[in-house]
């Protein structure tokens, strides 16, 4: 084991920065009192800013998951058809959620490690008139690719569709201009690039997909958008008892956000995640995801031939330190990923590189020596 202190370099969950660890330590207050309304409207105020819309983001007390399963129990009906965008293994949630509430699904798919183009998906909505919603993700963490959410609602607002986005790790660590591009639903967790611990969700609906919920007749309840309008509008909370400590903490994390500014964030994001590809390339390493697609969030990369991927990432992880991520699905052993979003700092991409150029040495895989961390230092100074 080392001495040194754990580096968690994952996409989700991220690692904390020290003002939302300080807000997480406050005593908890009761959810119906004029100090957690005035932390709900911080809030409130705040998630506009990173989600970048006028509308109103509501929050759930559970995983990205549910955000997810709100848009579609929420927006679709029994029988309606949906267009799902699959390039990995979020994108197939999408298509797994609809298909549990009696959606049609239709795939648009793209091999792994590359994203559908948005004249695919024109094409598909010519094909199949009668789509309701366009379900698609901004960033893939299963691959490291990004989707063309801006190009995609170009298309999407020609039509009587509604485009639904998986922003769970996209948000604040991708360039998402949700009412600007005419995004209508974002969804997104709280574990990524917003430095929090799982248990948040969020979602936002555009006067657009606001029409579909009104009509859809599909069973919810927790997960209820129109209940959670109505709490809003009247009494500005929420209708169940919310995750008191982790809105807490949220307040303290869009601080720090406001105070780095996104634009600046975002930039850092880009920097961090070139910063990991070039010294992967400098090392012998192949990108997984095709070039033009390549997220800022997080990077995968091909393990190399005779290297065992799932002792990498257990030595980087107990010899080193370094929590990093293994490949999922039918990647499992074949990629691994290293995430630049949220409080990732370039020490700890620095730490990961060097124990990465150790670890690939000890597992067989020849380089010059050092080439990673100099390559690293010619991006990331």
């Amino acid at each position: 084991m080392t001495a040194s202190p754990p580096r968690l370099l994952t996409p989700g969950p991220t690692p904390l920065p020290p003002e939302v660890l300080a807000a997480l330590g406050q005593p908890i207050i009761h959810h119906r009192t004029p100090q957690f309304q005035a932390v709900l409207q911080e809030v409130a105020d705040g998630l506009k800013g990173v989600f970048r819309t006028s509308w109103p983001v509501y929050l759930l007390a559970g995983s990205g998951t549910a955000a997810m399963e709100a848009a579609v129990a929420n927006l679709c009906s029994r029988g309606d058809d949906a267009l799902v965008l699959r390039a990995g293994k979020f994108g197939e949630r999408w298509g797994e959620l609809c298909a549990a509430y009696g959606v049609r699904v239709i795939p648009l798919d793209a091999p792994w490690g590359r994203v559908p183009s948005p004249a695919q998906v024109q094409q598909a909505l010519r094909d199949h008139p009668s789509v309701k919603g366009v379900f698609a993700t901004l960033c893939e963490t299963s691959t490291g690719v990004v989707e063309d959410i801006r190009g995609y609602a170009q298309v999407v607002q020609a039509t009587p569709a509604v485009l639904v986005v998986d922003a769970i790790s996209g948000l604040g660590a991708e360039p998402l201009e949700t009412e600007a591009w005419g995004v209508d639903v974002v969804v997104a967790g709280s574990q990524k690039a917003l430095m929090l611990p799982p248990g948040l969700a969020f979602i936002t609906a555009s006067p657009k997909a606001w029409g579909l919920i009104e009509r859809s007749t599909s069973p919810r309840y927790y997960l209820s958008l129109p209940l959670a309008k109505k709490v809003w509008d009247k009494e500005q909370d929420t209708p169940f008892t919310p995750a008191i400590t982790l809105i807490v903490a949220l307040a303290a994390a869009l601080r720090v956000i406001r105070q780095e500014g996104l634009d600046q964030i975002l930039e850092r994001h880009r920097k961090n995640a070139e910063a990991i590809r070039h010294a992967a390339q400098a090392m012998g390493l192949a990108l997984y995801a095709e070039p033009s697609c390549c997220s800022r969030a997080v990077t995968a990369v091909a393990v190399p031939p005779g290297v065992d991927g799932k002792k990498l990432v257990k030595a980087m992880r107990d010899q080193h330190g370094i929590t990093i991520a293994g490949g999922q699905s039918e990647l499992a052993g074949k990629i691994f990923r290293i995430a630049s979003m949220g409080h990732i700092q370039p020490d700890d991409i620095r730490a990961a590189i060097a124990a990465l150029e150790r670890v690939l040495g000890d597992l067989g895989w020849t380089f010059p020596t050092g080439a990673g961390s100099k390559a690293l230092a010619e991006v990331l100074v």
